[in-house]
């Protein structure tokens, strides 16, 4: 595919746009990647890196390799990830701290729309594909509903949180970022960006990339032979994640980290009405418009390329 420096700095919008999402628990950076018309080439680049490739670049040279790893699309669309991820992190744990009725409202709004944006790409609705709809909408509220565990910084548990991360950060409606706060590993990655661990940061991205390599394979043969099947369940996988990124919620229980600061281990979704904070249902109500017509931008993006 041909492309010129306008194309690939708008797949770096792009990765910037999944950075920002996968740093927020409870959105995934894969629906972004969906919508705005890259997944599958994505997984495909990713499945592609093999014993083949690395033949290639033993026997014809760089060039050759480069190309045939799409390293041009890869390198445009992970520099954005990687600078929006590291850099909105730190922003959404404020905003997740002091403002979280708001920042969930926009993430509902753009998560609604991307039901409809996948769920619209299913050439044929059968019994199969509804099915497929329903187990992957379960699968999704059931995870939605675990509490979380304890901090764990022992490097082997970092290394496998982050394989199991990034599974669920490539797949739209499960979020890599609420993974790693299942497993207790939210808190021991964001402290290691903050205080530029490197020893830490580097153990979580070694699984990370483990994890990625083997589960592309898996994905790109889905969507080969069973397309509509998966387009089914990743549209079951958005749909069951609403209720983590609606925006009223009560506490149920906490726990004290490391540190001796509360963290949220339980909670559930109560009505606007019910919810004990501040009324910010206009702001609220806005801002999700506002993400459900960012869906509306980025799907019209991505068609036309």
């Amino acid at each position: 595919m041909q492309r010129n420096l306008k194309d690939y700095l708008i797949i770096s919008f792009k990765g910037l746009a999944m950075g920002a999402a996968d740093a927020v628990p409870g959105v995934s950076g894969g629906t972004i990647a969906f919508i705005s018309g890259i997944y599958e080439e994505l997984i495909s680049s990713i499945s592609n890196v093999n014993a083949a490739l690395f033949k290639t670049l033993f026997k014809d040279g760089l060039k050759a390799f480069w190309k045939q790893a799409n390293g041009n699309f890869l390198l445009a669309l992970l520099t954005g990830i990687i600078i929006s991820f590291v850099s909105f992190m730190k922003l959404a744990k404020y905003l997740l701290e002091y403002h979280p009725v708001l920042i969930w409202s926009f993430f509902f709004g753009l998560i609604v729309a991307s039901i409809y944006f996948v769920g619209k790409q299913i050439t044929k609705w059968n019994l199969g594909t509804i099915v497929a709809l329903v187990i992957g909408a379960a699968i999704a509220f059931y995870i939605s509903k675990l509490p979380s565990l304890g901090t764990n910084e022992n490097p082997w548990f970092l290394f496998i949180a982050g394989a199991i991360a990034i599974c669920a950060m490539i797949l739209p409606g499960i979020s890599g970022s609420f993974i790693l706060i299942i497993l207790g590993a939210y808190k021991t990655l964001s402290n290691a960006i903050h205080d530029l661990d490197l020893k830490k940061i580097v153990i979580f991205a070694a699984g990370a990339v483990i994890g990625l390599l083997s589960f592309s394979h898996v994905l790109k043969w889905l969507f080969k032979h069973y397309h509509n099947i998966t387009l089914a369940v990743l549209t079951g996988f958005i749909f069951g994640s609403l209720n983590k990124v609606w925006p009223w919620k009560k506490t149920l229980s906490w726990y004290t980290d490391s540190k001796g600061i509360e963290v949220p281990l339980l909670q559930e979704s109560v009505s606007p009405i019910a919810f004990e904070g501040p009324n910010q249902m206009m702001y609220a109500i806005v801002l999700m418009l506002l993400g459900f017509l960012t869906i509306f931008i980025l799907e019209r993006v991505g068609s036309k390329k």
